[in-house]
């Protein structure tokens, strides 16, 4: 196995991000999954990033993490999107020591052997995303030496290239267990029902998934824990979610004020006589698009490189993620108003770039569940400190 260094990958992220711009609008225009372009990430041996050096991976960090999703997202970001959650979860397979060996071994493998995506089901149609706090309604049911599962997700990010999801469900035990549970993306009784035809990030085939009595081996059942105290993530695996599903948008962003460079130096409109770029207005805009790109890289990277020391970051990273969204949303509106009515056209570049950073507030928990984690920690911060 050879480990390749960073600078090494993140060069075959640029050469792979300019290739995957070609087909970027193919892809948002029909929705069909970018297999294409998995195939080439993993020829580019980009897929074992995040992997240990134990693992058989490269022993990538979060800071090398974000770098390489956002230079994929500047080129067709649906792809990025599925590999920042292939590479988080190969993080939290590493480095969490709650995956059993047995299920390591296997998907570390298989990752090493082939385009081997992962992701996780665990949105579902009535409760939304157990960020909010319920409990899913999918059952696992023990039967001899297997669980059989059955249930209904939403929103199975890349599923139709996926080769294992896991699945969140809760046991049928007497006292019932929160779970995820290692299920082939080709398992009999898994069914992908298309319904996923969204504004942006079309590419990522977002679809449901149906489990009707999943046969899964007993023992691939991933951190158990007491259903009645509900989903618990560790500081490491949020950090790794926030500043990736960031990074995927700062691509996008990066993606928008690069085509406005480019418009403004090589358009000169007849009756101004020389190029956009030496109007003031036009100006003005491009320092402020680089202006919030700046501070996206910076809140990224600096908490990337903090996460990766282990620092105490609380909810430092959903705040970035949160900021990192808002500049991306906010560059792509400015995008299309320095570009003009061209902008507008369906087929026109901006107008894509825009509504693919709108997506980005869509992703859980969304802005306002943010605000208010950050209420909660200065509220309770101040109720047990000093009086100013």
């Amino acid at each position: 196995m050879t480990i390749v260094e960073f600078p090494v990958l993140l060069d075959r992220a640029q050469v792979l991000a300019d290739r995957f711009s070609v087909s970027a609008a193919h892809h948002d225009e029909t929705g069909a999954f970018p297999f294409s372009n998995v195939d080439q990430l993993y020829r580019a041996d980009l897929l074992r990033l995040t992997a240990s050096l134990e693992n058989q991976g490269h022993g990538g960090g979060l800071a090398e993490a974000q770098a390489i999703v956002a230079e994929i997202a500047r080129g067709e970001p649906s792809t990025a999107l599925v590999l920042a959650m292939h590479y988080s979860h190969h993080n939290a397979i590493s480095r969490s020591g709650k995956w059993p060996k047995h299920l390591v071994e296997r998907i570390s493998t298989a990752n090493l052997q082939g385009a081997a995506l992962i992701n996780s089901a665990q949105v579902e149609p009535r409760i939304g995303s157990p960020s909010h706090g319920a409990l899913p309604d999918t059952i696992a049911r023990r039967d001899s030496n297997v669980w059989r599962i059955t249930g209904h997700k939403t929103y199975a990010t890349g599923i139709p290239g996926l080769r294992y999801v896991s699945v969140l469900a809760v046991t049928d035990e007497l006292v019932p267990r929160l779970a995820s549970f290692l299920v082939e993306a080709d398992a009999p009784g898994l069914t992908i029902v298309e319904t996923w035809n969204a504004t942006g990030m079309r590419a990522t085939a977002s679809h449901d998934l149906i489990l009707e009595d999943v046969e899964v081996p007993i023992a691939d059942i991933i951190d158990p824990q007491p259903a009645s105290e509900g989903l618990k993530r560790d500081e490491n695996a949020s950090a790794w979610y926030f500043l990736l599903i960031a990074a995927v948008y700062q691509g996008i962003a990066r993606a928008a004020g690069n085509w406005i460079l480019d418009f403004a130096i090589t358009r000169a409109p007849g009756s101004l006589g020389q190029p956009l770029s030496t109007v003031p207005r036009i100006r003005d805009g491009i320092g402020e698009i680089e202006y919030r790109l700046a501070i996206n890289e910076r809140l990224l990277r600096t908490t990337a490189e903090d996460a990766d020391a282990k620092q105490r970051l609380g909810i430092q990273p959903g705040l970035v993620k949160h900021q990192v969204i808002e500049n991306a949303v906010a560059i792509t509106t400015l995008a299309l108003e320095l570009g003009g009515n061209p902008g507008l056209r369906r087929s026109h570049p901006l107008e894509r770039h825009h509504r693919d950073a709108l997506c980005g507030r869509a992703h859980a928990p969304q802005n306002n569940l943010i605000r208010e984690m950050a209420a909660r920690a200065a509220l309770s911060a101040r109720a047990v400190g000093s009086p100013p």
